[in-house]
């Protein structure tokens, strides 16, 4: 009886252990799948596995460093704060993302990011754009205009979507939906049609990028913020009169098939330091006005501008078909 009795204790024992270990490792099961952390110097990654939140901050890491040193020529110090990227990654999911940062007095800070898309797709192109808006920010440390923002962040991704901005470009130019260069110079803020501004802003950077260069044109927006004179800024790098005549240079370059600059001005443009194969998505400051709350305490601004821009346009774009 004693026995028979200790027997069944022992097989409760076992099955309640038996269920405790089940439950732990469900939970933890459960954990993975839903996020996994990974910390580096700059960045903290939340994804569903500890290997892609490895891979995404390692590869964050490297974007920054590299892409720091091919625009300004110089890496970017550590930042006081990591910068927050919190990744949904699956096969099926579309490619977006957004980036969220404050100006405030010179300062910028509390970043945050977000990026989805397949593996692929983060990598070679959502991650560099959105480290990208990050390395401008840092630089400029006030908002760019959009189209030229976008437009640089376009050209470091991979490129088959510059192929595809290159045929929207195309199309909005064909039905009536280009945007004028001095209203597009003139935009602080995204218009309501966003999509032109991507696909221009996309042309007009790579065509000025391929006639003098990153660095050079890191200067000639720096220049143009400065003055608000854009006119004077293309005239000083680029040789150009006006932004009227980058208009119409620009547009009978695209009519012309958007050739390579001539070998001889192509040479004298020095090459970047790494291959791209890379692609990235929207940003969005939040300037803050001077006399507002120091740093170190600041919330961060709510708005509808940290809505991923890039997100919405490639979903407009592609409408349900090839999700990316």
């Amino acid at each position: 009886m004693v026995c028979g009795r200790s027997g069944n204790g022992w097989k409760i024992a076992r099955a309640r252990v038996a269920w405790a270990i089940a439950v732990v490792l469900l939970a933890w099961f459960t954990g993975e799948a839903r996020a996994a952390g990974y910390r580096t110097v700059n960045f903290i990654v939340e994804a569903p596995t500890e290997t892609l939140a490895r891979k995404i901050g390692d590869a964050a890491e490297q974007y920054r460093q590299t892409l720091a040193i091919e625009w300004t020529g110089r890496p970017l110090p550590r930042w006081s704060r990591p910068c927050p990227i919190t990744a949904q990654v699956s096969p099926n999911l579309g490619a977006g993302g957004a980036t969220s940062f404050v100006f405030d007095r010179g300062e910028v800070f509390n970043w945050t990011m977000t990026i989805q898309g397949s593996e692929e797709r983060i990598l070679d192109s959502v991650l560099p754009h959105e480290i990208t808006h990050t390395i401008f920010a840092s630089h400029f440390r006030r908002p760019l205009p959009r189209w030229a923002d976008e437009g640089a962040c376009t050209t470091v991704e991979h490129p088959v979507e510059r192929a595809r901005q290159h045929r929207l470009l195309i199309e909005f130019l064909t039905t009536g939906r280009g945007i004028a260069f001095p209203e597009m110079f003139a935009m602080k803020e995204y218009p309501a049609d966003v999509l032109p501004l991507y696909s221009q802003g996309y042309s007009l950077a790579r065509y000025l990028i391929e006639r003098g260069g990153r660095h050079k044109y890191i200067a000639f927006v720096a220049d143009g913020l400065d003055t608000e004179n854009w006119s004077a800024a293309l005239g000083k790098h680029y040789g150009v009169t006006n932004v009227a005549q980058m208009q119409h240079v620009w547009l009978a370059w695209v009519k012309q098939g958007c050739p390579a600059p001539p070998s001889s001005l192509a040479a004298a443009v020095p090459p970047p330091a790494s291959a791209w194969s890379a692609t990235s998505r929207g940003q969005s400051p939040d300037p803050r006005p001077a006399g507002t709350v120091p740093a170190a305490t600041a919330p961060v601004a709510t708005s509808a501008a940290r809505t991923s821009i890039y997100s919405q346009a490639r979903r407009s774009a592609e409408g349900t078909t090839n999700p990316r």
